[in-house]
């Protein structure tokens, strides 16, 4: 059973949202470990920008923001410090509980997916039109990056890298991404990655 733990501030609101994570299967809880986070920003003392980056630090968990603040730069602020997905209040329960499942499956499936393109990231390995080549650990999370943003800037994968504990610099992005492109080339998966001038690289 996954663990959803919920932080929220209205004492009504975490009631509710506990309800109905129990009523569909899942153990809400209050305090780590869990398999996914529900957090709002709006907390006393620290925020949910604040944690959410503290939880970044150490960990890759599925974040979702679910708050009342309902501004652009808010929602912003929310993707900067690594959430995967931003719900404002009032939520609607079926949708809620449709992004939670679309986060813990991809948490709980390692394989992702782009065109013929298959990331295992549990075996570091990726797969074109059945030819299989290993990766390393930075080159399987640059890809995945991609894969999942489609286009990233490069300080979004170098700070990917560091939040799995895979220390880089842009120089290293760069020696990296090229060595991945060789790899892709070589079983077939021509000009995958694309550079964006001035901003970073797109899949």
């Amino acid at each position: 059973m996954d663990r959803i733990l919920v932080i929220e501030d209205d004492e009504s609101v975490r009631q509710e949202l506990m309800i109905l994570l129990r009523t569909n299967g899942y153990m809400a809880v209050t305090e780590l470990p869990c398999d996914l986070a529900l957090l709002d920003v709006n907390l006393p003392g620290e925020s949910g920008y604040e944690l959410c980056r503290r939880l970044r630090m150490n960990s890759d968990l599925p974040v979702i923001f679910l708050t009342a603040r309902d501004s652009a730069e808010d929602e912003i602020i929310g993707f900067g410090v690594g959430a995967d997905d931003y719900i404002r209040k009032p939520y609607n329960s079926a949708v809620l509980l449709a992004r939670i499942a679309r986060l813990l499956k991809r948490k709980n499936n390692p394989l992702m997916r782009a065109g013929e393109l298959t990331l295992n990231l549990s075996e570091l390995t990726a797969e074109y039109k059945g030819e299989v080549l290993e990766l390393t650990k930075n080159e399987a999370r640059i890809l995945a990056c991609l894969m999942k943003k489609e286009l990233c800037t490069r300080q979004e994968l170098v700070e990917d890298l560091w939040q799995n504990n895979l220390y880089i610099d842009e120089n290293t992005l760069y020696v990296n991404i090229n060595r991945l492109r060789e790899k892709l080339k070589r079983i077939g998966a021509v000009e995958y990655i694309r550079t964006v001038r001035g901003v970073g690289y797109r899949l």
